[in-house]
């Protein structure tokens, strides 16, 4: 069974659209904090979330952050996020994250089979990432 690791709290503060005659992009900008058991922190400025829509009419997303704050054991960490997933034709976000730290306690998460799913929420969204 999936363990829930990170829960993220994203607001979007800008999206920024693209046209073109084949398909379109859209570039969310936004900021947010993480309030769970492993971490707790905020997003720093530069977070982004690239949505494509392809050809085949599917919406392929990326999103690329980073957070500071602290991990369970109280040391002050940075984490970065990629995470890639798919609109779903039933309208659910399922992702696949990576993760990168500096904190030796969730090093371990460099490494776990991540999965991801995001849930709206009256600002943003929030993101569940689990191992």
């Amino acid at each position: 069974m999936a363990t829930e690791v990170l829960t993220v709290q994203v607001r979007i503060k800008e999206a920024l659209e693209v046209k073109g005659g084949i398909n379109g992009v859209t570039m969310i900008l936004f900021d947010g904090e993480c309030e769970c058991d492993n971490f707790k922190g905020k997003i720093l400025p530069g977070g982004v979330d690239t949505q494509r829509l392809g050809e085949d009419g599917r919406v392929k997303l990326s999103a690329r952050y980073i957070m500071e704050g602290v991990d369970y054991t109280g040391k002050s960490c940075r984490i970065f996020i990629e995470n890639n997933g798919e609109i779903q034709s039933d309208g659910r976000i399922v992702t696949s994250p990576c993760i990168l730290t500096d904190s030796d306690a969730l090093k371990h998460l460099e490494t776990a089979a991540l999965t991801g799913t995001v849930e709206g929420a009256p600002d943003g969204v929030v993101i569940h990432i689990f191992a």
